[in-house]
């Protein structure tokens, strides 16, 4: 029986990919009907990144991650100095 169902299926799609006439996806209505309006302007293919913000240097990333870590360090180990067993 579950063959026969895929023969069928398989018959089902060469049906469809022989049809003259396909519908477009939802997507691509939806962009015909808003370029229809406002036509998209043209984009080079690789286009100006335009200005970004000045990157830190990873030393200084570095250097306040290591010194919150010490930081922690000190102060775990204070909490611990001051504790009473």
């Amino acid at each position: 029986m579950a063959q026969q169902d895929d023969e069928e299926r398989e018959f089902d799609l060469r049906w469809a990919d022989r049809a003259e006439h396909k519908e477009p996806s939802a997507r691509a209505r939806m962009l015909a009907a808003r370029w229809k309006e406002n036509p998209p302007r043209p984009v080079p293919f690789r286009g100006d990144p335009g200005p970004s913000a000045p990157r830190r240097s990873s030393w200084l990333s570095t250097t306040i991650v290591l010194g919150v870590v010490a930081a922690v360090i000190l102060l775990l180990g204070y909490v611990r100095f001051r504790a009473p067993y």
